[in-house]
């Protein structure tokens, strides 16, 4: 069993709101990876983060990202359940690291649940054929395209990108960090990104929404 410092506890606290012994068994059992220990207290209902989901986020703001030289910027929409925590400075950070995401990383879509049905399956056929061609044995197959798609979501949802402050953990963890920190729900709900000499963009390429 990997040995599990107190610093990798204290860490999980922080972005989890869950208990000391709860964290320990947490890193106990994804072998000491953070990342993995905090989806783990979420299955299990223990994180703070996972408590809140189902409240409502009807306050916020709309955060906004300039990149240097003016030609290309970024608008977020944030919602937190109060405006007290929408003032917080770190309401305010975590809005500007979504935005600086969205700037870099280039999403489509806020979340998984967003697809579309048609693309998602257009995506399933293309990696379908991909294994056909490849050799796999069929029995495999569609084993290998869910596995496959988890990384079309890396690159087109926010929540499930690499973070880019931070590759070892994904924006939602980010997310999860500030919900523990704050103590309410907190949902991106869409963002805008806009580059100079875009005077067509299309939509899905653009915009994304969520539910509270």
């Amino acid at each position: 069993m990997a040995e599990i410092s107190a610093n990798a506890v204290k860490e999980l606290r922080e972005r989890s709101g869950a208990g000391f012994m709860d964290c320990k068994r947490a890193l106990q059992a994804t072998e000491g990876d953070v990342a993995k220990a905090v989806d783990w207290l979420r299955e299990k209902g223990l994180a703070a983060a996972a408590k809140k989901a189902d409240r409502v986020a009807s306050e916020g703001a709309v955060v906004s990202y300039i990149h240097p030289g003016g030609r290309m910027g970024v608008l977020v929409e944030l919602n937190c359940e109060t405006d007290f925590v929408a003032r917080t400075d770190e309401f305010q950070a975590l809005g500007r690291d979504l935005a600086m995401q969205v700037a870099a990383a280039r999403p489509t879509w806020v979340r998984r649940d967003e697809v579309p049905a048609e693309v998602l399956e257009h995506e399933r056929e293309v990696l379908r054929r991909q294994a056909l061609a490849e050799g796999k044995p069929e029995r495999i197959i569609e084993q290998m395209v869910e596995g496959r798609l988890r990384k079309f979501y890396a690159e087109n949802c926010l929540l499930d990108q690499s973070f880019i402050r931070d590759a070892d953990r994904t924006v939602e963890a980010r997310v999860q960090e500030a919900i523990a920190r704050l103590g309410e729900n907190i949902v991106p709900r869409r963002f805008a990104r806009f580059q100079l000499g875009e005077t067509e963009p299309k939509a899905p390429e653009t915009v994304g929404t969520a539910q509270a």
